[in-house]
């Protein structure tokens, strides 16, 4: 298998502020040039566009595609299921949306402290293990958001999980939250292989600092910032495909362009990669990555992630920045809570992968777009 997988949790959409609106003539050019390239790997799940992203592998691929032209993750997410009895349908319901009858990776979704312990209440691991033998899926596994010791507790518990989908970037390679580098390094001692998501962390390491683009620009002057860390994460002996959440058509062209011949980075290109990672550091005031997962069950509506980017662009660009950044919160504020609005509930926070203290973050985005 070909080391690039597209993700579909940050598809083109029509209308930028309504994560429903889906471009589905957009994606199926990307699929088809994807496809064309010989990639196969797509992964989805119920979550991802309130439940567009699955409709639209369905429109895109499933029905202009044969079976065996593509493989397809899909995930079983916790915190959309309120009892065990749930579960069942919950996976009906996917299966529906995608216009199949079997999906070729079946996931239990973004295990972490808080969520695992739920999984085992309602045996969704015994869930997935049947969904296997019963020929509903042909793989399982689990991604994962927690610390290295977690992760080698789910392991030694739960040996017939196939595979585990961790977030492995450069930036987040050490660091002390998201473990990328343990987590790694847990899942190859139980031989597990890894699908890696997150690696350009949400967009953040296509965008950076001037300085960090110089020295990308400089050793590969036709390189994009993106493929730098894409090709950091694929380079990883252990790792079997790596998720990239393209969101136009470009985006694909560049990652179809250096991971079809891919080249594993040599030891120059990391040292040029660890010292991006500390102009990196240095610049990013909240480190989101705009999953979204922090929106579902937000009491209050507040739009977490686009008013972390709002804050984040002041914070790096100035004082320029401020005419625009007003006008975009003015129009979202209109149909989401503002970040003061926040009642400390703290659902956001469970779900956060980053592993983000939010409830701090929205007081200091409060005083910020909100003077």
């Amino acid at each position: 298998m070909k080391k690039l997988g597209f993700g579909l949790m940050r598809l083109p959409l029509l209308d930028p502020d309504d994560e429903q609106s889906v471009d589905i003539e957009t994606v199926k050019k990307m699929a088809d040039a994807f496809l064309a390239a010989g990639f196969t790997y797509f992964d989805t799940a119920a979550g991802y566009h309130n439940g567009q992203s699955e409709i639209a592998f369905r429109e895109a691929v499933t029905k202009r595609y044969p079976r065996d032209a593509y493989t397809i993750t899909d995930k079983l997410t916790m915190f959309m299921v309120e009892k065990e009895e749930d579960i069942p349908g919950f996976f009906a319901g996917q299966l529906e949306r995608l216009g199949l009858d079997y999906v070729d990776y079946y996931w239990l979704h973004g295990l972490q402290a808080e969520s695992y312990p739920k999984a085992e209440a309602f045996h969704a691991f015994d869930f997935v293990k049947k969904l296997k033998e019963e020929g509903k899926t042909r793989h399982i596994g689990f991604s994962f958001h927690g610390d290295a010791k977690l992760l080698e507790e789910i392991l030694t518990k739960h040996p017939e999980l196939e595979y585990v989908q961790l977030q492995l970037n450069y930036l987040d390679w050490e660091d002390e939250r998201v473990q990328s580098r343990l987590c790694y390094e847990v899942a190859a001692k139980y031989g597990k292989p890894v699908v890696v998501m997150e690696p350009v962390k949400g967009g953040c390491l296509a965008s950076i600092p001037e300085a960090g683009e110089k020295l990308f620009h400089d050793y590969h002057p036709d390189q994009s910032v993106a493929s730098w860390a894409v090709r950091f994460a694929a380079s990883h002996e252990n790792v079997m495909v790596v998720l990239s959440g393209m969101s136009d058509e470009a985006q694909m062209a560049d990652n179809i362009s250096y991971m079809s011949d891919f080249q594993p980075v040599s030891p120059e290109e990391e040292a040029i990669l660890w010292q991006v990672k500390d102009i990196i550091q240095s610049s990013i005031a909240i480190p989101c990555t705009a999953c979204r997962y922090c929106v579902e069950g937000c009491p209050k509506h507040i739009a977490i992630p686009d008013y972390f980017g709002f804050y984040n662009d002041l914070k790096r660009f100035g004082p320029s920045q401020m005419r625009n950044v007003r006008r975009r919160f003015k129009q979202l504020i209109e149909r989401n809570g503002k970040p003061s609005d926040c009642v400390k509930c703290g659902k956001c926070e469970e779900r956060c992968p980053q592993h983000l203290t939010i409830r701090d973050y929205l007081e200091d985005v409060a005083g910020v777009l909100e003077s």
